[in-house]
């Protein structure tokens, strides 16, 4: 399995933004996409999961509200729309999949693909 992300850019507070991820090979092997993010000194994080069969959404409390996670099972794709963003938004975003149901769906290690990271810059 491999992950493309990609959409990232530099955006002012407030503005919205769009990232997407192709997803290639095995895909109908996987149970569930997410998107991390990194930011500068900071360990990499959750910030939404959804379930591919179900579509089922969880989300980080730091981004409830303004972060929608979708998925399009017919393209391969999965997607974060970004609304309403803050300067600590500001990362290296990954898109990820795992294979199996987790209850720690929030934790980095259940995830065993990862795409290459796109940038998202907040300026204040």
């Amino acid at each position: 399995v491999q992950l493309q992300a990609s959409g990232g850019g530099l955006v002012q507070a407030g503005a919205s933004l769009g990232l997407s991820c192709v997803v290639s090979g095995r895909t109908s092997s996987l149970y569930a996409l997410a998107w991390f993010r990194q930011a500068p000194g900071k360990e990499r994080e959750f910030v939404a999961a959804i379930s591919r069969s179900t579509g089922n959404t969880s989300y980080s409390d730091h981004v409830k509200g303004r972060f929608t996670v979708a998925r399009d099972n017919a393209k391969n794709m999965v997607f974060l729309q970004m609304n309403s963003l803050k300067f600590e938004d500001t990362a290296v975003y990954y898109c990820a999949a795992r294979r199996t149901y987790v209850s720690r769906y929030f934790d980095q290690l259940n995830y065993g693909y990862w795409g290459q990271g796109t940038q998202v810059t907040v300026s204040s």
